[in-house]
């Protein structure tokens, strides 16, 4: 069998170079270059102005704010789930795997237009809610923070799933087991063992939904309007309505450089927990 030379390894990397400059690296260039330039050439005029203001700063916070909630409750949502799949067997378990992976074969805008019928005040949630008891009167869920927030949440739950299924049902039952015998309580075994043998698959599950969340536009768009602004919908705003490419540029790189952080953060954490790199 012939060995393929390093020059022929190039060559076959190259279609996958070419797709990542002209549809990655060349339109992350142009937005650069528009946050550092106006009719007057270059400048940091648009990042002071930005930066400058209090409103800005207030859609940065609560950007971060929905994409740190979204990823907690996928995490507290997650687990459960991941182990719960891990333990079932047989047909029972290629179907639940089904039913977690068939909303990925959904676009993002029906779910998300799924929510508001749900969300509304004659909707499944405020109807389940009074025919329990819990409420006498439809709660207002949809356009407010809550209601974003479920919405979410629920859509990017899969992204957290399925990291840690992947690394839960690789654990032995009998080391939990092994620590309640010892004296560990359930939830000092849980923090103790668990947590850190799954590690690797909850930073990969935090890194995908804080990525996906904090990047989100048309959840946002639909659940909660236009009035409650993130770091996308302000790039849309300015960019469509405004006719303000420099803000519009400046916060796109802004919302870049938290991404970036992101995962050069969770790769440190997954060298860290998981010992690689040493």
């Amino acid at each position: 069998m012939r060995r393929i030379r390093p020059a022929n390894v190039g060559l076959l990397s190259l279609p996958a170079t070419l797709y990542f400059l002209l549809l990655f690296a060349l339109p992350l260039g142009v937005l650069l270059a528009e946050s550092l330039h106006d009719r007057s050439g270059w400048t940091l005029a648009h990042y002071a102005r930005f930066f400058a203001t209090a409103y800005n700063w207030s859609v940065i916070g609560r950007t971060l704010r929905v994409a740190v909630l979204c990823t907690l409750f996928c995490t507290i949502l997650g687990y459960p789930a991941a182990f719960a799949l891990a333990r079932t067997r047989g047909l029972l378990q290629s179907a639940l795997i089904a039913a977690l992976l068939l909303p990925l074969s959904v676009s993002v805008i029906v779910k998300a237009f799924g929510w508001t019928v749900l969300l509304r005040g004659n909707g499944v949630i405020n109807q389940a809610l009074q025919a329990v008891g819990l409420t006498d009167a439809p709660l207002r869920l949809l356009f407010t923070e809550a209601g974003l927030l479920i919405g979410i949440t629920n859509i990017f739950l899969p992204f957290m799933v399925l990291p840690l299924f992947s690394v839960v049902r690789q654990l032995d039952p009998r080391l939990t087991d092994a620590a309640a015998t010892l004296g560990s309580t359930p939830l000092h075994a849980f923090l103790t063992v668990t947590l850190r043998l799954t590690l690797p698959g909850l930073i990969a599950g935090i890194t995908l939904v804080f990525s996906l969340s904090i990047a989100a536009y048309v959840i946002p768009t639909l659940l909660i309007g236009d009035t409650y602004q993130t770091l996308p919908t302000m790039i849309a705003t300015s960019f469509l309505y405004l006719q303000d490419p420099g803000k519009g540029s400046v916060a796109g790189v802004t919302l870049l450089v938290l991404s970036v952080a992101t995962i050069i953060t969770s790769a440190a954490l997954s060298r860290r927990f998981t010992g690689r790199g040493r």
